[in-house]
């Protein structure tokens, strides 16, 4: 089981990940492989559209891709969705959505809203409209964000597991299962009884974190 955290367009980091999850799961100790991509892969960084085209191809040696969804893609659907509402394209424009127009060779400036998704691979559309919103497996829960501590997990507000960052990062209280999230930057991975955080901030200079969850083993890959 492997889990990747918020990759942000950095398309180099990503590509130097996969081979080294490709040489970690030659001797994975278990047979099924599992990636959990944790959501934000666009926005900032410099290639949002190879992040997004690698994504959408056949997983890799023989692993099954979950992909979940980032606060920031949710931005950018809702300003494709919505070219003529300002507050939704200013939102994504406003937090790195004109480096993610770029790499699909779109204009913020010269470019209308309403002709964005036209500029944009269907495929590319079509994996960003399906992705999930969390994924359970064994003892974990990998969600972008986080959860809302108190709220039974069948329960939780769809845009909590998006945007959430209080009161769950500084929660002590057991989840019931470990949540393992992105969406919050920090220097180094952040390993707490009830949560991993495997935002290490690869579009500001920082590394590009997979977790390698085997058994009753965790250890990291970054790139």
């Amino acid at each position: 089981m492997y889990a990747v955290g918020d990759i942000h367009g950095c398309d180099g980091q990503l590509e130097t990940l996969h081979r080294m999850i490709a040489e970690d799961a030659a001797k994975a100790p278990e047979p099924r492989r599992v990636i959990v991509y944790l959501g934000d892969y666009v926005d900032r960084g410099p290639d949002s559209a190879s992040v997004i085209a690698t994504l959408c191809l056949p997983p890799r040696f023989g692993a099954e891709a979950v992909h979940l969804a980032g606060n920031h893609e949710a931005m950018m659907l809702d300003a494709l969705s919505r070219p003529d509402d300002q507050d939704a394209v200013m939102l994504w424009a406003a937090n790195g959505g004109a480096a993610a127009l770029a790499s699909w060779g779109i204009d913020l400036e010269a470019t209308a809203p309403e002709r964005w998704a036209e500029a944009i691979p269907d495929d590319h559309l079509v994996f960003l409209r399906t992705l999930r919103r969390r994924a359970g497996f064994g003892g974990y829960l990998f969600v972008h964000a986080g959860i809302r501590p108190g709220v039974p997990l069948d329960a939780q507000d769809p845009d909590d597991l998006l945007w959430i960052r209080e009161p769950f990062l500084s929660s002590t209280a057991d989840h019931g299962v470990v949540v393992v999230h992105g969406h919050t930057p920090s220097r180094d991975v952040v390993v707490r009884r009830n949560r991993i955080g495997l935002d290490t901030g690869a579009v500001y200079g920082g590394k590009l974190t997979c977790a390698v969850l085997w058994s009753d083993r965790l250890r990291f890959l970054q790139a």
